[in-house]
Parts: C-alpha cells; sequence; structure tokens
C-alpha cells in the first residue's frame, strides 16, 4: 500500500507540472537554484556524452533583452533567472533529444523547490543575437532558454485531450 501511494504521489506531481510565465520579484535562493542545477547534471544523454552547458542569467537588464529578441521567450522579461541551455552542435538530433530531457527536469526540480518555469525557444536572428549577448562560442546551439521564479498567481489546471484519444495499440488507429 505505502509503495502505491509512493507512486500515486510522484506521478501526480509529475502531472501537476504547468508552464508559469509570470512572476514574484523574489530572488531563488542559492540553494535552490544550485539543486536544481544539480538535478539538471543528472539528466540523461545521449550516449552519455553530457554535452549541455547552462548560463545562468539573474541580472534583469539581460533576461528583458533576451525577452526581446526573436522567438518565444517573452516571459524572461519577469523571472528571477533564466536558465539558456547550450548544446554542442554536432549533432542536430541527439542535442534537440538531449535539451529536451534537460530542461523538463529543470522544470521538474525548480516545482519541487517551489518555484515555476516556462521553456522558452530563440528562434531566427533571436538564436545568434542570444550566443553573441551571453558569449557562446560559435558552432554551438543557442535555442532553449528556461524562465524561473516564485509563481505571482496559483497555476490554472491544464485541459487534456482523453487518453484512449492518443494511445493507440498495437497499431495506429
Amino acid at each position: 500500500m505505502a509503495e502505491t501511494e509512493t507512486a500515486q504521489s510522484r506521478t501526480d506531481f509529475l502531472r501537476s507540472l504547468r508552464a508559469v510565465r509570470e512572476f514574484k520579484k523574489t530572488a531563488v535562493p542559492d540553494d535552490a537554484l544550485r539543486d536544481i542545477l544539480e538535478v539538471g547534471r543528472w539528466s540523461g544523454s545521449a550516449g552519455n556524452q553530457q554535452g549541455a552547458e547552462i548560463v545562468v542569467i539573474k541580472d534583469p537588464k539581460t533576461l528583458n533583452t533576451i525577452a526581446g529578441l526573436e522567438g518565444f521567450v517573452h516571459h524572461l522579461a519577469g523571472a528571477a533567472l533564466g536558465l539558456l541551455i547550450v548544446m554542442p552542435g554536432q549533432w542536430a538530433e541527439g542535442d534537440a533529444f538531449d535539451e529536451g530531457r534537460l530542461a523538463e527536469r529543470i522544470m521538474l526540480a525548480a516545482a519541487a523547490h517551489g518555484l515555476g518555469s516556462s521553456i522558452g525557444w530563440l528562434t531566427g536572428s533571436g538564436r545568434e543575437a542570444g550566443r553573441r549577448l551571453l558569449n557562446v562560442p560559435e558552432g554551438r546551439t543557442v535555442r532553449t532558454v528556461i524562465s524561473i521564479g516564485y509563481p505571482a498567481t496559483a497555476a490554472r489546471r491544464g485541459i487534456r485531450k482523453p487518453l484512449d484519444s492518443i494511445v493507440h495499440s498495437e497499431k495506429y488507429s
């Protein structure tokens, strides 16, 4: 019974994750940030290459500048901090896979600390501008940036399609 309750509480936590795009003006404690980064460090990677690097951005001016770049990153303007994921840029499919795994881990770790977060993407000229702004070496992939902070409002429950409408047995039907 206890194992079932533990499993259920864990999967309930996973289902409860929501994107937060509006934040209080409260700093994230350094110990919480370090723990979030440690969780990210332990995220899996293709072939255990561990190619991802993270740029921590706390300066409100820099966050506002990034929020104005091309892409879906406007929520960075009010965040306590942003985490830019930098990928090696040598294997597009592997980088994208690892980047997604890392981003989700970071969001879950933030939620475990009572923080909200949202994944954003730099697109087009925003990628190059972000790379230059944060001194990321040429050739590296700069795409995903995560806003983190204390939620300004309670997260709303998401709406999802029924499970039977997205799961197919044996063959796509």
